[in-house]
């Protein structure tokens, strides 16, 4: 399916701050819940991600990351998830974040 460029500029993709990480038992599959700084405009919003297989809460901390902002949250077994951490699937399924090749402002727009 194609997407018009008018739906693409529908997504808010912006860069953030890992400020804390949490393990997540409840959630169905192995996932950590997470505290993301987008900085001034858009503020901490919080995530569940299963990235749990390549990264320990440590690597995490003050990592900086992309994920998209303006989906409604969602409850995700009783924790809301307010963004999505993007990435990219692994030959075994296991996520490998994405990330700016440089640091950057946090809510930097991704384009």
């Amino acid at each position: 399916m194609n997407i018009t460029w008018d739906d693409f500029m529908k997504i808010d993709i912006r860069t953030g701050t890992i400020l804390e990480v949490s393990d997540f038992p409840e959630a169905r599959k192995p996932a950590y819940r997470l505290k993301i700084d987008f900085g001034p405009e858009i503020g901490v919003r919080t995530s569940s991600a299963q990235i749990t297989h390549h990264y320990s809460p440590q690597d995490l901390i003050n990592r900086q990351i992309v994920a998209v902002v303006n989906f409604p949250p969602k409850n995700i077994a009783g924790f809301m998830s307010e963004c999505l951490v993007l990435g990219v699937y692994d030959a075994q399924n296991h996520v490998i974040l994405l990330q700016p090749e440089r640091k950057t402002e946090n809510g930097r727009k991704v384009g």
